[in-house]
């Protein structure tokens, strides 16, 4: 499923809470998370910033890349699961949706490598995780997006999705 045009810029705004690059501190981040829900990093910016915290997030999607950059691999010795999938830039594919899926069967962490790009998977994300959820992905030049996983929010990423062909 490609992202339509019309959909690149609804998807710039965050879909959750925004955090300032400005006032990244622990105290913040952990006021957003209660230590009952399970924590899903996007990006491998943010999973690093989260394991630099002393928080080990349930489920981590990394790609490797920083805004279309490589960068050094996170090391896996707090992973429990390891899964892959291919996912292109722009799009998000079904094989990565059944991965996502399956990640939340497995033994966690479960760190999920993307070969392509990791970026629009928050929203299978948010449609199959537990509700309550928190789901958390950088917003580029901007600061951390958290996003509690709701309802509202399924049926928000669920059109979304939909919308995509």
């Amino acid at each position: 499923m490609q992202l339509p045009d019309d959909l690149r810029d609804q998807l710039k705004n965050p879909l959750g809470n925004l955090i300032s690059d400005n006032d990244p501190n622990k105290e913040n981040i952990i006021k957003k998370i209660s230590a009952e829900s399970t924590i899903i990093t996007v990006g491998d910016r943010t999973t690093e910033n989260m394991l630099q915290l002393g928080l080990k997030p349930q489920v981590q999607i990394i790609d490797g890349l920083e805004k279309r950059n490589q960068r050094i691999v996170l090391t896996d010795d707090t992973v429990n699961t390891n899964l892959s999938c291919k996912n292109p830039p722009g799009e998000i594919t079904e094989e990565s949706i059944q991965v996502i899926q399956k990640a939340f069967s497995c033994e966690s962490p479960v760190r999920i490598t993307v070969d392509g790009e990791e970026d629009l998977l928050v929203i299978p994300v948010c449609i199959h995780a537990p509700e309550n959820s928190i789901v958390m992905y950088g917003q580029p030049n901007e600061g951390l997006v958290i996003i509690r996983v709701t309802p509202e929010i399924k049926a928000k990423v669920q059109k979304i999705l939909d919308s995509m062909n």
